[in-house]
């Protein structure tokens, strides 16, 4: 199959059809494969044969969801996890070694952020960190060491924007890892490997699944690269559930009208929110007044689905608003159908002291929205009831 745009990539790319001639990809719900004789079984294992041996290394299923979301993306080649975490986890444990240092942009996901303080550096593995508004001096910060540049554009959950070609730059110039965390934008919206990056991990549990319903994790990039995550992870086993692939394959044959739709709504809430009284700003990617506007408009097809921003009042003012939400949920999760909602000072950052917390532009106010897809009149109502409440 041969085109140029990612709809049809998406829809139309399948795993080889069976006897039976299906038309949608079967689920193949086995953990092992067999071989015809003694040499086919020396040979698979050998790595002389491409094929299916166990489905700890590979599946039908996670083949042809992780081929999709090469073909996305631009990249080589790919590897499916269990959990967008044990993608990130995967991929550093492979790629890394005692000693080595990891450059990063402070405003990142918790998870990422407790890995890169709390567990790598049992194995002598150390994270220094830029801020958002430093990213021109990240070369002033590189280290003998450094081996890796790290970031996640838009940011988690401030929707900051970095510049990923001037960092693709850098990353080259210092022959360094450039990996970029693409979850919110998904690879619709945005291919990280255009500006440069080696790597691109996806949590496939948010927009890609986009229903709330799997787990799922994938990175994609270089041949070599893919390798060594892939050697990895077919000991360690966080490798995905053909179920799970399934599902997520079959979803992203309608990531990018499901996107549009997301992004259409986001922007029409994101400019509502703009005008409310009780709100002292806005953060979204596609708004004239998000400081990084115009590289948004640069790397970036559409916003996003994600929206933050500050209401007066501080946590205590956070935390009413959380109680006065009638329609949308109150959930951990993001790119659902659903719409969600969540206080990030209160909640999921609560630990983080409150220093680091501003370094990462989480305010004590600030709240943020995945946009779903239910009409967003309904979305503005119940967002307009609230900040009034």
């Amino acid at each position: 199959m041969s085109s140029e745009y990612i709809e049809t990539k998406a829809i139309r790319t399948q795993i080889e059809r069976s006897q039976f001639l299906e038309h949608s990809s079967p689920l193949y719900l086995t953990s092992s494969y067999i071989f015809d004789d003694a040499e086919d079984m020396r040979a698979s294992f050998a790595d002389e044969k491409k094929r299916n041996i166990y489905s700890r290394y590979s599946n039908p299923n996670t083949s042809e969801f992780v081929e999709k979301v090469c073909l996305m993306e631009g990249a080589e080649r790919g590897y499916a996890f269990a959990s967008g975490m044990s993608a990130v986890f995967s991929t550093f444990a492979a790629l890394l070694n005692a000693g080595d240092h990891i450059l990063s942009c402070r405003s990142i996901f918790g998870s990422t952020q407790t890995l890169f303080n709390n567990i790598l550096p049992k194995w002598n593995i150390s994270t220094s960190y830029f801020k958002i508004e430093e990213s021109d001096l990240i070369e002033n910060v590189i280290q003998t060491n450094t081996k890796v540049i790290y970031a996640e554009s838009p940011t988690n959950p401030a929707v900051d924007i970095l510049d990923l070609q001037r960092i693709g730059d850098l990353a080259k110039k210092h022959n360094l890892l450039f990996i970029i965390d693409n979850c919110f934008a998904t690879p619709y919206l945005q291919q990280p490997i255009k500006f440069g990056a080696d790597l691109v991990i996806h949590s496939a549990t948010k927009l890609m699944d986009g229903q709330g319903r799997v787990l799922g994790g994938v990175t994609v990039g270089t041949e070599d690269l893919i390798q060594k995550i892939y050697l990895f992870s077919r000991n360690t086993g966080p490798a995905l559930s053909p179920f799970n692939a399934w599902v997520l394959s079959k979803s992203l044959e309608t990531l990018p009208v499901r996107v549009d739709r997301h992004c259409d709504s986001a922007l029409k809430i994101a400019t509502f929110l703009e005008t409310h009284e009780n709100v002292n700003f806005v953060k979204y990617p596609f708004l004239k007044s998000h400081p990084q506007y115009e590289l948004a408009k640069q790397q970036m097809k559409l916003g996003g689905s994600i929206i933050a921003f500050e209401i007066k009042g501080g946590i205590e003012a956070g935390r009413q608003f959380l109680n006065s939400i009638k329609l949308l949920s109150l959930s951990a999760n993001l790119g659902d159908t659903r719409s969600i909602v969540t206080h990030p000072a209160s909640t999921t950052h609560a630990k983080i002291p409150e220093s680091i917390r501003l370094e990462t532009g989480i305010t004590a106010g600030l709240i943020r929205i995945s946009v779903g897809l239910e009409h967003p009149e309904d979305i503005i109502k119940d967002l307009k009831q609230a900040l009034e409440t």
